[in-house]
């Protein structure tokens, strides 16, 4: 495909919508894994971080089809959220960590981001592959220039949770959901129950994201009952 076609452009147009209209989840887990950052370390998470995922989503890419085929990879995927969820809302829970405080450092925001980025990932290069039409020039153009606006609206959420908290256990949910409709989409799970109708997998997804919130309050209120209790002894 010539570089100077209106086919070119319109692809590579094609490629920027569809990552940015499927990075939405993306950049609620980028926004909340830096929250936890001191204020002078949150734009460099959000940079490398995304530059990083943006990075890696072009190799996933490359590998969708072969990657979206292999048996189980989605269920551990899920797996994985269910875990990020979780641990991204024990490390927003204190007030002081919130703002910076605490232990989450610069790296640790980093891998959570890459992690959640990769796993979440495996459903949305299909489409962004599919844009591309093959075309690798295009592929990493594409990604290239999305990362400013997942930049952007990863920097605006982080300021709208600073004002409106609930958003971390909204996103914490999303996680979850994401994690149960991935779990019954699997090739394998597909292969042992059989296929399912749609609904099936947004009412795991609805289980997903009530478990995560559960699980997630829970540890929550058992960390305070030890600190509680160290302080008492």
């Amino acid at each position: 495909m010539d570089i100077t076609s209106a086919a070119f452009w319109a692809a590579l147009g094609s490629i920027i919508l569809a990552n940015v209209l499927l990075s939405g989840d993306n950049a609620v887990v980028i926004a909340m894994a830096a929250r936890a950052l001191p204020a002078n370390q949150q734009k460099k998470a959000i940079f490398y971080g995304s530059a990083a995922a943006i990075v890696m989503r072009i190799v996933l890419t490359l590998l969708a089809v072969k990657l979206l085929a292999m048996p189980y990879l989605k269920l551990v995927g899920g797996v994985a959220l269910v875990y990020i969820g979780t641990s991204l809302l024990l490390e927003n829970d204190d007030e002081d960590d919130a703002h910076g405080t605490g232990h989450t450092s610069l790296m640790t925001a980093i891998r959570t981001i890459l992690v959640a980025d990769l796993v979440m990932s495996l459903d949305n290069v299909l489409a962004v592959a599919a844009a591309a039409h093959n075309n690798t020039l295009l592929l990493i153009l594409g990604l290239g220039i999305s990362i400013p606006l997942i930049i952007f609206g990863s920097t605006m959420l982080l300021k709208v949770m600073d004002r409106f908290p609930i958003i971390i256990t909204l996103g914490a949910a999303l996680l979850g959901y994401l994690a149960g409709e991935m779990a019954l989409t699997d090739p394998g799970v597909v292969a042992l129950i059989g296929p399912q109708p749609e609904i099936v997998p947004e009412i795991a997804g609805a289980i997903g994201a009530v478990f995560v919130v559960a699980l997630g309050h829970f540890l929550k209120r058992r960390a305070h009952r030890a600190a509680q209790a160290g302080k008492a002894s």
